[in-house]
């Protein structure tokens, strides 16, 4: 079993309950846990709080991977990208699924929650989690970004 962290902002907490729901209609298999990190409700709230947690969450839990919804994506990857380990990619295709996935090694998926549709986001999302990381010289690469210092 694995694990899909998934958190929202306000903008994105409808959207998220309704992919939390397909996900759970199309994990036939059961092979994948959902965890919300929240948030639960409309009312205003700080999108970097809830991209820390599932940030957090994914880099505590091998093998798991994240789902990050906000207005744009843009606000919950760039927050994500601060934890140390994570590498968030925002995605808005298939095409970028799998290159966020096999080059990069992506473990959050970032998706603009305006403007889409749950029934667009699950199969992306799927393909996310079921894409594997190439390696090779992929992975001399994902370690220069993972050793690089702050400066």
């Amino acid at each position: 079993m694995r694990t899909i962290f998934i958190g929202s902002d306000h903008v994105g907490f409808f959207i998220k309950n309704e992919v939390i729901e397909l996900i759970k209609s199309v994990n036939i298999n059961e092979n994948w846990e959902i965890k919300d990190t929240g948030c639960y409700s409309v009312r205003s709230c700080d999108y970097p709080e809830f991209a820390f947690r599932v940030a957090k969450n994914v880099k505590n839990t091998p093998g798991s991977v994240g789902v990050l919804l906000c207005e744009t994506g843009i606000g919950m990857s760039i927050a994500a990208n601060k934890i140390k380990g994570i590498r968030c990619a925002l995605c808005q295709n298939y095409s970028s699924v799998n290159m966020a996935r096999q080059h990069n090694n992506a473990n959050i998926i970032a998706l603009a929650a305006r403007g889409s549709s749950s029934k667009t986001m699950v199969p992306l999302i799927m393909a996310f989690c079921n894409t594997k990381f190439e390696g090779g010289r992929h992975k001399r690469r994902i370690n220069l970004i993972d050793n690089m210092e702050n400066s």
